[in-house]
């Protein structure tokens, strides 16, 4: 008699592949040898986190034997978008949160509808709960204002009355593209109630535009709305896990009754406290970012590449060939990019903006691959 595992598993999970993570600079030293290895494959602050946050971190660690006081943090995060406290909930990181909202909302013979080339825990989260995962075509690369953006048409078009959730990315990872305000309200107004619809800022702090939506501002008015965020991006605590949602107090209750208790742990929370004191650096960190992104977009062009639209931390390019192997001689060099053929771009690399020597060296590394 042998024990069979999979033949155990619920069938969404049986179906599912692990999500790969971007290649850790340790295993490149490992592998080639380098000793100076970037990396700028996992949407990571290059100036690193908060120097308030590392504080408030080490002044924790003697307390570290007790459990965390998690209402510290929601007290803090209902004060500053002027909601109840009920209307928070926290998570290891907002890929924890999107988790919980599938948990909650999905089961076999419902469906979430996200669109094509958006964030790959949409699909892990769904299929996990055995519902079924409706991907919308991006708009085409042709498209004049948006290519590989959310065809928020399409999406409306694929919502049934088995719909449960919507995922939508603004900005968009892996691809940088955005959703302005008039579009995306739209397409609130056109949805029916039985549907609940998460708005995945993760990247918001970063963008600069005038037609670009705040999520916080429409949640009394659309309660079947969700806003996540996170401390991974701009505050430079990716390694720390620590992100949220904010929504109507109803929805929160029943992310709270799926919810791990303590899913946050005290060293991530005193430095996300911390972390929202400190307007200088996420000031300081959107300047960097914005000036990076230029810089590489500028770069790119000039060696004729194509980029998508990007209001992110990164840039994804298209690189003319199939990009695996550019991507294999680019770590031979010590550069740590991302590919994105897991998102149905095998011609893309995803390029996290670093610092200006981090983009001075990505530069001249691909311009070495490509010319060589």
């Amino acid at each position: 008699m042998s024990f069979d595992p999979g033949g155990l598993a619920t069938p969404g999970v049986a179906r599912l592949t692990p999500y790969l993570p971007g290649k850790p600079v340790e295993e490149l030293q490992r592998e080639y040898g380098i000793s100076d290895a970037l990396k700028l494959a996992s949407n990571e602050n290059p100036l690193g986190p908060s120097p308030r946050a590392m504080q408030a971190m080490q002044s924790l660690l003697q307390g570290i034997n007790y459990y965390p006081d998690q209402h510290a943090l929601v007290r803090c995060l209902a004060i500053r978008h002027e909601v109840a406290t009920e209307a928070i909930t926290l998570g290891n990181g907002s890929n924890d949160v999107l988790d919980l909202v599938a948990r909650a909302f999905l089961l076999p013979g419902s469906n979430a509808v996200f669109s094509q080339h958006a964030f790959a825990v949409y699909w892990l989260s769904t299929m996990a709960c055995s519902a079924e995962p409706k991907v919308v075509p991006a708009l085409p690369a042709t498209h004049p204002r948006m290519p590989y953006g959310h065809d928020l048409n399409g999406m409306l078009e694929a919502v049934d009355r088995h719909t449960r959730v919507i995922f939508i990315a603004n900005p968009n990872n892996p691809t940088g593209t955005w959703l302005e305000r008039a579009e995306l309200q739209t397409f609130l107004n056109a949805l029916p109630d039985h549907v609940v619809v998460v708005l995945d800022e993760a990247y918001t702090e970063y963008v600069d535009l005038e037609e670009f939506p705040d999520g916080m501002q429409w949640l009394g008015r659309y309660p079947q709305l969700i806003v996540t965020r996170t401390f991974s991006k701009i505050y430079g605590l990716a390694g720390a896990r620590c992100g949220y949602a904010v929504c109507s107090g109803a929805i929160a209750d029943l992310l709270n009754r799926v919810r791990h208790p303590f899913n946050v742990n005290k060293l991530a929370i005193g430095a996300a406290l911390a972390a929202l004191e400190d307007d200088e650096f996420v000031t300081r960190s959107a300047a960097t970012n914005r000036a990076g992104l230029q810089r590489l977009q500028a770069a790119f062009a000039e060696m004729g590449l194509t980029t998508m639209p990007s209001v992110a931390n990164f840039v994804c390019v298209d690189v003319g060939r199939e990009a695996a192997p550019v991507f294999e001689a680019l770590l031979r060099l010590g550069v740590i990019v991302r590919p994105v053929a897991n998102y149905q771009l095998p011609g893309h690399l995803r390029v996290t903006v670093g610092r200006t020597q981090d983009n001075e060296r990505v530069i001249d590394a691909f311009a070495t691959v490509l010319n060589a």
